[in-house]
């Protein structure tokens, strides 16, 4: 099965300049020691399984094209599958949707 194209959205600029300014928050929060130890603990947020650390990255659960932020609340490993598969989906869209699939 091809993998899904990647999810785009055209924000208006001011929805924009926002994400430009999370993502800079993110590369930061990534060189933390937290989010270090995070990817070092090797479980995905999502599914649950265990990886290598480079097997991992950085997923907002809300995103930020809906409003998230760069935020230790808001930021959790996931494997790069379970990442592609959530999209733009917030948390209980992705219980709607499997509880649809189900």
């Amino acid at each position: 099965m091809p993998p899904e194209p990647y999810f785009e959205i055209d924000p208006d600029p001011e929805t924009a300049k926002r994400i430009r300014k999370e993502r800079d928050k993110a590369r930061a929060l990534k060189r933390t020691p937290w989010w270090k130890q995070q990817l070092h603990k090797g479980r995905c947020h999502y599914c649950g399984n265990q990886f290598q650390p480079d097997q991992l990255s950085m997923d907002h659960v809300v995103p930020l094209a809906r409003g998230g932020k760069s935020t230790k609340g808001n930021t959790v490993p996931a494997c790069h599958e379970c990442n592609r598969k959530k999209k733009l989906e917030t948390p209980a869209e992705a219980v709607l949707r499997k509880l649809s699939e189900a």
